[in-house]
């Protein structure tokens, strides 16, 4: 695209750009001008900085600046940020850090993979991690928070950690629940469970020691993100996936809905016998009250046979949780110290300890054994009766 043709789209898409800034002396101005060749649709969230921030940005009076009287982390600065781009009418946000590592010139990047979607879509810039001079703790975040996007959303992507991003302001969350650099992986989540598009666009990156002033604290961080995706884990797995296969119930006809979401009849030999092995690991495992949930949950992320996984689990119907019990104590009896006689008279806090423990190892034991039994002979089982050809 040519520079005209971008300063048009970005002011016929309603496109602003979002700078949030800490104590960035050295590369503000930099950033600032770089965007300004496009657009001085800007906003600057000045998140309580502490050096000569304040007197650069009273160099363009052009541009919207909102200064905060403190600190209070980078994701506070872009909530600030958008709720005043949807005031001043913006559609869209492309978020750019300040300390230098986005390059402006990537702007029209975000534009044109805008321009060729058919709907709203969270566009995130991919750096390319495997790049020489990308920090080695830079890159295994990144693939940290990759694998936990996949989790939770069920969309590959090779960059979810950087900042620099294109957002639909209409289509993102309104309230939030997370203050700092975790909000950043808070939204694309939280946006991708309303459906939206969320996208990679390549872009450069640079990583300069003696200007970049990284403010990301190693071990309150990535206890705060590792918080956060245990309770979005928790959330995509009681929650999210539920409520997916209710919504896919609705949207299709009864028939379509059972041949594609719940008979999968294109499913493979080998897919049928794991669904298989699920139901009856979940099934025979002390989750009473959960199993259900937990199989549907597990079968649709995972991508198998859902009806299969919920079949298999039903080997543990009433009749059959007496024998599963007292197999599952006598599987567990070897590792647990201690009288664990359940047919003791007396009654005490030990002796219930000591049987719980029991059933829990026995159980575990009892539930992998007939899962891979299970699973290797339907598998036998489908290739004999309806063979496989590769």
């Amino acid at each position: 695209m040519t520079l005209p043709e971008v300063q048009n789209a970005i002011a016929e898409k309603k496109i602003c750009v979002l700078i949030p800034t800490y104590n960035n002396e050295k590369t503000l101005k930099r950033v600032i001008d770089g965007v300004l060749e496009y657009t001085e649709n800007i906003i600057v969230v000045n998140d309580g900085s502490t050096d000569s921030t304040k007197e650069i940005l009273s160099q363009y009076p052009q541009i919207n600046v909102i200064s905060l009287p403190e600190n209070r982390g980078k994701g506070n600065g872009l909530k600030i940020g958008f709720r005043k781009a949807k005031k001043l009418g913006y559609n869209y946000a492309i978020t750019i850090d300040s300390d230098g590592q986005h390059y402006p010139d990537d702007i029209p990047v975000f534009v044109e993979a805008l321009l060729n979607e058919n709907e709203d879509v969270l566009l995130i810039g991919n750096r390319n991690m495997s790049q020489d001079g990308i920090p080695k703790k830079s890159s295994f975040g990144n693939r940290f928070s990759n694998f936990w996007f996949w989790f939770e959303t069920g969309i590959k992507l090779e960059d979810t950690q950087s900042g620099y991003r294109l957002y639909p302001l209409h289509r993102i969350p309104k309230k939030y629940f997370t203050p700092k650099f975790e909000f950043e992986i808070e939204i694309i989540v939280r946006t991708a469970w309303r459906h939206v598009p969320v996208k990679n666009v390549p872009i450069k990156v640079l990583y300069d020691p003696a200007e970049r002033v990284s403010h990301f604290r190693p071990f309150k961080d990535f206890t705060r993100i590792s918080i956060l995706n245990t309770i979005l884990v928790t959330i995509t797995l009681l929650y999210i996936i539920p409520r997916n296969f209710v919504n896919n119930f609705k949207k299709k006809s009864f028939k379509r809905f059972i041949k594609e979401d719940v008979l999968e009849s294109d499913g493979t030999n080998r897919n049928k016998a794991f669904s298989i092995a699920l139901g009856v690991f979940i099934g025979l495992s002390p989750f009473w009250g959960f199993q259900t949930l937990l199989v549907i949950s597990l079968a649709v992320l995972f991508k198998l046979n859902k009806v299969l996984a919920f079949v298999a689990s039903n080997v543990s119907l009433p009749p059959f949780i007496p024998f599963i019990i007292a197999a599952s104590l006598f599987l567990g009896s070897p590792f647990v110290s201690g009288n664990s006689d359940i047919f003791s008279q007396e009654l005490n806090f030990d002796l219930v300890k000591n049987n719980l423990l029991q059933y829990v190892i026995g159980s575990m034991i009892l539930a992998s054994t007939a899962s891979v039994i299970s699973g290797i002979a339907t598998f036998l089982f489908l290739n004999r009766v309806s063979p496989e050809i590769s």
